[in-house]
């Protein structure tokens, strides 16, 4: 990940960027040790800079909450703070290559533009982990007609996937590296035709983690239209048998399988289990329902008319558990000339938690860098982080 190690310097003088230079958003400071937080918003995105400080050199990083997909982009923000602060650079990885091909711009989509999404083509179709992307490339430019909107949380291979789209010049796949189960409750219902998820990570020894469950199923009925159909590849036998038992306890749904077929392009996976000889197993579910529109009207909002204080005592609260969804403060940083708090937090599901920092002033609470996701679960943990706030 891109950084910079930079000669100790006197972080003050942060203050006055703070006061002229609208690129600047916070300065905050831990309350646990020396360490610093710097908000920058740059080329159209909010990032979190964690500037950690050592006697002989100050490393300076890119947070996790706030980490675009584009790792030149945070290059461009780090040699940005190290230009305007003068900084002395002791060592560096925030040089440009002109040899590696940049990324597809237009493709690589936020969970937030699935908000009110503005979809490219009447036809929709959507793969779940696409890996080195071989499949969902081969589909694309075999259906043109069709938007496929490629999910994985796996950051490189996301990475790879939107350069090959850049360089074979397709405009038909949208790439989000997000939770696949959190973009499915995004989607308009009855709006898909297809769902792939061709070998997911099996999870033998936590299946509770496994991308195919009751509330997946349940999501996929929903978006996809009627005789639209849910595709599933597995080499793993207990994974198949898994999918076969959580399909049926499903209260109207139609599926069959089939046993080492042959699809037209198969993964390097797929290329050495069949050269192990292991079994290929596909289940395939078609949807046999009209869904419902579904509402998502959700307000993330606080409330501004009460005026509580809110002190860094938030964060010695212990984490509250609920029956669907968890809150755990996690840190708390100081804003001086903000006269506020910034306070890191986790929340949400379980299984895919939301992190986000919680932006406190005299007049304000806001979440940094932007809202969660609105998802029903998001939102029972968001109306228990007000009662938190306010009591």
């Amino acid at each position: 990940m891109p950084h910079v190690k930079v000669k100790p310097f006197d972080t003050d003088t942060i203050e006055m960027h703070l006061e002229k230079d609208e690129r600047f958003v916070f300065r905050a400071l831990s309350q646990k040790n020396s360490d610093e937080l710097l908000g920058l918003y740059y080329e159209g995105n909010a990032f979190v800079l964690q500037i950690k400080k050592r006697e002989d050199a100050y490393l300076i990083k890119p947070d996790s909450i706030s980490r675009p997909l584009d790792v030149n982009k945070i290059k461009r923000a780090l040699a940005l703070l190290t230009e305007t602060l003068n900084l002395v650079v002791l060592h560096s990885n925030i040089a440009f290559s002109v040899n590696k091909p940049s990324l597809a711009e237009n493709a690589n989509k936020k969970i937030k533009d699935f908000e009110a999404p503005q979809f490219t083509r009447e036809e929709i179709a959507i793969e779940v982990g696409f890996g080195s992307g071989r499949h969902l490339l081969h589909q694309a430019k075999k259906n043109p007609e069709v938007l496929f909107i490629g999910i994985e949380i796996h950051t490189p291979s996301a990475q790879q996937v939107l350069k090959q789209i850049a360089l074979q010049g397709i405009d038909n796949i949208w790439i989000v590296n997000y939770d696949a189960r959190l973009l499915l409750e995004m989607m308009p219902s009855n709006s898909c035709n297809d769902i792939y998820v061709h070998f997911p990570v099996p999870w033998d020894k936590k299946p509770h983690r496994r991308v195919i469950g009751t509330s997946f199923i349940q999501e996929s009925m929903r978006v996809l239209s009627v005789d639209g159909r849910l595709e599933l590849r597995t080499d793993s036998d207990q994974y198949y048998r898994y999918a076969l038992e959580t399909f049926s306890a499903y209260p109207k749904i139609h599926f069959h399988v089939e046993k080492n077929s042959d699809i037209a392009v198969t993964s390097k996976y797929e290329d050495r289990w069949r050269a192990q000889e292991k079994d290929i197993y596909t289940v395939t579910v078609v949807c046999m329902e009209h869904s419902e529109g579904k509402v998502m009207d959700y307000d993330f909002t606080f409330d501004r008319q009460k005026n509580r204080e809110v002190t860094a005592e938030i964060c010695t609260l212990k984490t509250a558990v609920h029956e669907h969804f968890f809150i755990h403060f996690e840190e708390c940083f100081v804003m001086k000339e903000k006269k506020g708090m910034l306070v890191r937090i986790s929340f949400g599901s379980f299984d895919r938690p939301e992190q986000k920092y919680l932006f406190v002033t005299q007049h304000d609470i806001s979440y940094y860098p932007q809202n969660p996701v609105k998802t029903e679960t998001n939102y029972r943990a968001h109306q228990q982080i007000g009662e938190f706030i306010y009591g």
